[in-house]
């Protein structure tokens, strides 16, 4: 937060005398020899002179459009509207695919965990103790108006996102103390003592926005103006709340750069937004849009069955997902006083049938999700904890459940019923335990009040599977319900932490690092706009963060996850429910996309490294 990390002037003086004397050391000293890329633990699969990305298509040809739905959002960006032009800032609603217009320091390689390989800076060296990145720019790199981007726009761009830009990039940016132009071609990033590990990837993926742009604007402010942009596309047609286009820069000026070859291949990229899921499905089958991750089981397996799936117009894929799925789950609002109690918490996960769910409203085509690191390898075994996991754990015995001891918790598994009684019965001891009675037929706090919980949702799509939940939840004297708001709403309610239950769903990445902040600290518990909608804050938990962020290796990383994930589990943060170990896709066949598609691409892969296929299109006009 910046107001953390820039409370008083004298830090201001101290930060900028320490600034100045680092920036010295970095202009004096030659330094370590110049690097084509970084990574977390500094291994790196392609070397300086490399050609593209192996999972490219270099043949891929360029033309026609891709239309979809958003799937994922970041930072103020909704998934079902848009008011503002602005999507790294709280105010407003962010358009989706805003990123494409502007470009970062370096980018990642899809096929490496955590690699980045240079775009706007063309190299970089790093200090000794790793506390200095010296970027030198690349002297081609240039705006949409063909103004030159130089090192004076990075360091604005970053400055601008530390103490500007929304709170959660503040949080993780934390760790990085300046960045400051020596000339056009240099910038000089200075990171704080005990640094996370991954906030230099952090910073490096970050936009760069034009400093002269900025000098009469200010950066905090929503807007639909067109703001000036750098990267592979620019800002088309859009009418707000309904679709936004992105048109590709034909002369752009990064094309052939080895991280770029291949990559950005559609004249138009095309995003819609529908408030309701059905309605969107709709909107697909009548070819409004082109493009579908399907993440409804029901429509999945009961609605692709419209002529143009039948005559093969429209294709479908079932793509494995070798990535960490991450959590998805009702979190409990802990800031809540009748969410304190743990076992008030675990009685609302023993309340829930996930077995029936799965098997009656979505086809059985759900696994249960146990942890946020569900599908990878850095989940908490279902053992007592290992001796290394034991070292970091030990400290804080006696102050976090006994359980972290033993195997990590685990939802229980249900006879499948819907309503089983000897979980039913469970739950009812765990509230009579924690001081809930049952009172003339109602749970009765220790207020008085009667026990309500309200889930909080921006769309109906998810109201059959809150209906046995909500029965059973009567069953043990719990009146809930569910409400429904508009995705503004919604937004602003979640910001606000305005909620007694709501969904989040997240993933973290193969190497998890300072995000991790954002999603589980105290710090950010009772900051606006915080992901950490459970409102953790547990010293153990904070503590693990930081080892987490302070591995040095791959070895160190994963028994601090799984340290980690005991302690969540053992909180019970949150009713977990369900992941796909699949990307299921369906598309208008025009498109063309790499045989392999790289395991840590964001999804599949789509947009950015997909093509117009002329001959598929001119097909699907025939089939017509």
């Amino acid at each position: 937060m910046a107001q953390l990390s820039r409370r008083h002037v004298l830090a201001l003086s101290a930060g900028g005398a320490l600034s100045a004397a680092l920036l010295r050391g970095a202009a004096a000293s030659e330094g370590p020899a110049e690097a084509h890329g970084i990574s977390a633990f500094g291994d790196l699969k392609y070397p300086a002179d490399f050609h593209h990305f192996d999972y490219v298509n270099l043949d891929a040809p360029k033309g026609g459009t891709f239309s979809l739905i958003p799937s994922v959002r970041a930072y103020n960006q909704s998934y079902q509207t848009f008011n503002s032009l602005n999507a790294y800032i709280l105010k407003g609603d962010g358009a989706q695919g805003m990123d494409m217009t502007f470009v970062p320091l370096m980018v990642r390689a899809n096929d490496e965990p955590d690699a980045m390989y240079g775009l706007a800076a063309k190299s970089v060296q790093i200090s000794p103790d790793k506390l200095v990145y010296r970027f030198t720019m690349r002297p081609e790199a240039k705006f949409h108006d063909g103004s030159k981007l130089t090192a004076h726009d990075a360091a604005f761009s970053l400055t601008a996102l530390k103490t500007k830009g929304h709170p959660l990039i503040i949080v993780q940016m934390r760790d990085m103390v300046s960045a400051e132009a020596l000339d056009d071609a240099t910038l000089v990033v200075i990171f704080a003592k005990g640094r996370a590990r991954d906030v230099p990837l952090y910073v490096a993926g970050l936009p760069i926005f034009s400093k002269a742009y900025y000098a009469s604007r200010p950066f905090d402010e929503s807007s639909l103006e067109i703001p000036l942009g750098s990267g592979p596309y620019k800002v088309g047609r859009f009418e707000v709340n309904r679709y936004i286009e992105y048109e590709r820069v034909k002369d752009w000026w990064a094309a052939d750069l080895p991280v770029c070859r291949g990559s950005y291949n559609f004249d138009v990229v095309r995003y819609e937004f529908y408030r309701d899921r059905d309605v969107a499905f709709e909107g697909f089958t009548g070819k409004n849009y082109l493009y579908r991750e399907e993440f409804t089981s029901r429509i999945w397996a009961t609605r692709y069955d419209f002529s143009a799936v039948k005559d093969g117009r429209v294709k479908m894929e079932v793509v494995p997902d070798d990535t960490p799925s991450g959590a998805q789950g009702w979190f409990i609002n802990t800031r809540r006083d009748k969410f304190r109690d743990p076992r008030v918490r675990e009685a609302l996960i023993n309340a829930f049938d996930f077995e029936w769910t799965n098997k009656t409203i979505m086809y059985g085509a759900y696994a249960r999700t146990v942890s946020p690191f569900q599908n990878s390898d850095l989940m908490a075994s279902n053992e007592p904890p290992s001796p290394e996991e034991l070292k970091l754990l030990e400290p804080f015995r006696g102050q976090v459940p006994e359980d972290v001891f033993a195997a990590p918790f685990t939802p229980p598994v249900s006879d499948g019923s819907g309503q089983d009684r000897s979980l039913l019965r469970k739950a009812q001891q765990l509230l009579n335990e924690a001081g809930v009675p049952i009172k003339d037929g109602k749970r009765v706090l220790p207020n008085g009040e009667v026990f309500k919980i309200e889930f909080l949702l921006d769309e109906p799509s998810f109201q059959p599977h809150h209906a046995p939940y909500i029965k059973n939840l009567g069953t043990l004297g719990i009146e809930a319900s569910v409400r429904v708001v508009d995705a503004v709403q919604h937004k602003a309610r979640q910001e606000d932490f305005d909620f007694d239950m709501t969904i989040q769903r997240f993933s973290m990445s193969a190497t998890p690092g300072d995000a991790m902040r954002a999603f589980f600290s105290s710090q950010v518990a009772n900051t606006k706009g915080s992901y950490n909608l459970a409102g953790v804050a547990s010293p153990a938990i904070d503590a693990m963060v930081e080892k987490i962020m302070a591995a040095d290796s791959r070895e160190e990383l994963t028994v601090a996850c799984r340290a980690f994930d005991r302690l969540f589990r053992a909180g019970r943060y949150w009713v977990p429910q369900w992941y796909n170990k699949t990307h299921r896709l369906a598309y208008w066949d025009q498109f063309g996309h790499p045989q392999k598609l790289p395991r840590y691409a964001n999804g599949v892969g789509a947009p950015d490294i997909w093509w117009y296929d002329g001959a598929r299109a001119a097909k699907l006009e025939q089939a017509k």
